[in-house]
């Protein structure tokens, strides 16, 4: 069974495609990253999916069920653009109040639990508008891990980070998947970043999901390019040939551009 089964998906805004004629697969278990420049309709999708939005037509299935279901809207978490928290609140009272909002029991317990997935715990007491981007994002997770989701949405949640703030994002959606068993899907424009934990890829262009294929897939067709700007190809050309490395697995393609001086030109 897959986690999330797409087919046909379409939605316009007066008259362009946001999505076009969609089909996506993410199989139970993965860390799918949605790869796309910024408008590409990343977002459209994920609200989609979320039921934020109504398709134009199409087919959203989710664990092998309608994405209208009530139980299965019930095993989705969801991080769509920003955490809508009350600034002047703290992490917890933000928390509890979702708890509320979903009718959780056991809510201080369950509060505990996603603090700590997210390393949170030790920050529960400060305001919201204290937080950095980075914690802020991450109550945002835990907001969406709120009673245990099967399915997590991320929208674009390593955008703006510092190194330091990706690689614990990075750590966060990894233990996601290894102990809770969650499926993620996780859009971004930085494919570095995703390469380093997806086990699978989409790769959407003006509304249109050009390719899908797995982590292995994605690494037997990458390259390493290097661009150099020169006044002497034909040197700099002699130099690279003599002395790049090439691996037996990926190959380094050097793009050599003509450098042009105030003088030449």
């Amino acid at each position: 069974m897959n986690a999330i089964e797409i087919r046909g998906l379409t939605k316009s805004f007066r008259g362009m495609h946001a999505v076009d004629n969609m089909n996506m697969t993410v199989p139970v278990g993965a860390i799918y990253g949605f790869i796309g420049e910024n408008g590409s309709g990343k977002s459209t999708t994920e609200k989609l999916i979320c039921g934020h939005l109504v398709p134009d037509k199409g087919e959203i299935k989710l664990f092998g069920k309608p994405y209208t279901d009530a139980g299965v809207r019930a095993r989705v978490g969801a991080l769509i653009e920003s955490a809508g928290c009350f600034p002047n609140s703290s992490v917890y009272a933000n928390l509890m109040m979702q708890a509320l909002n979903l009718g959780l029991p056991n809510r201080a317990e369950e509060i505990q639990r996603v603090l700590k997935i997210v390393r949170m715990e030790d920050n529960a007491r400060l305001k919201f508008k204290s937080c950095s981007l980075g914690m802020k994002q991450r109550i945002g997770i835990a907001m969406a891990l709120l009673g245990n989701p099967a399915l997590l949405i991320l929208d674009e949640p390593i955008n703006g980070l510092d190194t330091d703030g990706m690689r614990i994002m990075r750590e966060i959606i990894v233990d996601i998947t290894q102990n809770l068993g969650c499926t993620v899907l996780i859009s971004s424009h930085i494919l570095g970043e995703l390469e380093k934990i997806a086990t699978h890829y989409g790769i959407i262009r003006q509304g249109k999901l050009i390719q899908e294929l797995s982590a292995a897939e994605m690494d037997a067709r990458s390259r390493v390019f290097v661009s150099l700007k020169t006044n002497d190809m034909s040197g700099a050309m002699t130099v690279l040939k003599k002395n790049s490395v090439m691996s037996a697995t990926k190959k380094i393609i050097f793009v050599c551009t003509m450098w042009m001086t105030p003088k030449a030109l």
